[in-house]
């Protein structure tokens, strides 16, 4: 469709030479040919779903019959990273297209009422700063500029001030939790502080915060006029833990949310294929879904109850276990259906993806740390070799991880006590046999790559 676009603007710019065509003619029928062309755009991001927690990445006890028919229409990646081991960076790097690092204070989730869980967020949020500054948001600002109509759906978790709200971002539209850990039937943090809103007032639905979230997706596709950008960020299956048939005769408590079993987890997966499977079924109703790109990705990997099979590690952790993470993309005659790919990537490049596809650029200049991944596989081009880089912090707690190639750095520092970990990705996948001692060498050359990433991305604020 976009080479389609791309056609037909030069045969009218022909025309026009030849023929002098008038110019006020000519621009509202470029504006209609643009709008055609140009994709919509649906973006789904599960929160805590492990690697293998869908049928299509192998996984024996969970049908998630939606999501794998969606990667037997699409490409599905097997190389594919979030920017963090937890949700709010990796939340601030699909926004911001860049290393949440840039932004200071969002390399941990966010705490529960807003509080700041290591030293820099700690800072921020006793400024009443701490979330994604306005100024470093490029995705929904980008497509909007380019006439996109854009909402958000779902779980926001990048600050609670009025100044770090959606609507400042971009998105014509918000609907969905403000915070994490949000009760699934109550709707509120362990606490009871209210978290569900519609744009920037508090409100109260009843039901299952999955079937809502879908709910108010699908409206919204319905009543959309095109193109749209639609961020459908699901709390699914991230705690508390509760399948849809578990409604409490009260909230839940903070230490009651982390309890669950296998069973209540795989019936809130199922219970989210089951929400995107209305969500996908909608875009076909309207007869939007050929001409639209869905992208489904999880926000880190999963935890105690999950399937990060086959690697070892999990949320929190720089792992492959903690970071890499499912990531589905279709996008009808653009991208090459049932494939498998190898190539690497990271929730940023998705950012570069989407702004190209829509032939938007990021507002005020921003370099974007990601690259136009979905465009590389439109093509059938090989991505650039490049060194991927994470670091979360927590406490006095610091994890960090580089990828070189075939070689993943994981270091892990409590206080001053450290331990850094070199394997092999193409033999030992699951970081069985740490070769730090066997290779002193490649341990030292990625060391010093990472202290030259962690002084450039150094936060302005």
């Amino acid at each position: 469709m976009h080479l389609l676009w791309q056609i037909g603007r030069r045969v009218i710019l022909a025309g026009l030479v030849g023929t002098a065509l008038c110019l006020t003619c000519l621009v509202p029928l470029l504006a209609v040919l643009a709008a055609e062309a140009r994709p919509n755009l649906v973006l789904l991001l599960a929160d805590d779903l492990g690697y293998g927690d869908l049928g299509c990445y192998g996984c024996p006890d969970i049908r998630t019959p939606h999501l794998d028919r969606l990667a037997r229409q699409g490409v599905r990646l097997t190389q594919f990273y979030a920017n963090g081991p937890e949700c709010t960076p990796t939340r601030a790097a699909l926004l911001s297209g860049r290393y949440p690092q840039r932004s200071g204070g969002l390399e941990c989730a966010i705490g529960l009422g807003n509080v700041g869980r290591y030293d820099d967020a700690i800072r921020l949020a006793m400024q009443r700063e701490l979330g994604l500054p306005v100024a470093h948001s490029v995705l929904a600002r980008g497509l909007k500029a380019a006439g996109y109509q854009t909402a958000i759906v779902g779980k926001w978790h990048l600050g609670y001030e009025p100044q770090f709200a959606p609507r400042r971002h971009g998105f014509d539209r918000f609907f969905g939790p403000l915070g994490g850990a949000v009760d699934y039937f109550f709707h509120c943090e362990p606490g009871g502080q209210p978290m569900l809103y519609e744009n920037e007032q508090p409100v109260k639905r009843d039901g299952y915060l999955t079937d809502l979230i879908a709910d108010e997706a699908c409206r919204f596709v319905r009543q959309a006029r095109q193109p749209f950008f639609l961020y459908v960020p699901l709390t699914a299956p991230h705690s508390p833990y509760q399948g849809p048939r578990d409604r409490p005769d009260a909230p839940v408590t903070l230490e009651a949310s982390n309890r669950g079993s296998r069973a209540t987890y795989v019936a809130m997966v199922e219970r989210l294929d089951e929400a995107i499977g209305r969500m996908l079924a909608t875009l076909e109703e309207t007869g939007a879904a050929s001409s639209t790109l869905v992208l489904f990705a999880s926000d880190n990997g999963g935890t105690t109850y999950s399937r990060n099979a086959p690697f070892s590690g999990q949320k929190g952790s720089t792992y492959e276990g903690g970071i890499r993470v499912p990531c589905l993309l279709r996008w009808p005659g653009e991208l090459p259906a049932g494939t498998v790919s190898e190539e690497i990537g990271i929730t940023m490049d998705l950012t570069a993806s989407l702004l190209a596809a829509a032939g938007a650029t990021p507002p005020d200049g921003i370099k974007l740390d990601g690259i136009d991944l979905i465009g590389a596989l439109q093509r059938g081009e090989t991505l650039p070799a490049r060194t991927l880089y994470w670091r979360q912090r927590r406490g006095d707690r610091t994890w960090r991880g580089v990828r070189d190639g075939p070689w993943k750095l994981v270091s892990r520092a409590d206080g001053s006590q450290r331990r850094d970990q070199l394997f092999n990705l193409a033999s030992d996948p699951a970081e069985q046999h740490d070769l730090a001692a066997e290779q002193p060498q490649t341990l030292h050359r990625l060391l010093t790559l990472l202290a030259r990433w962690e002084e450039e991305v150094r936060p302005a604020r």
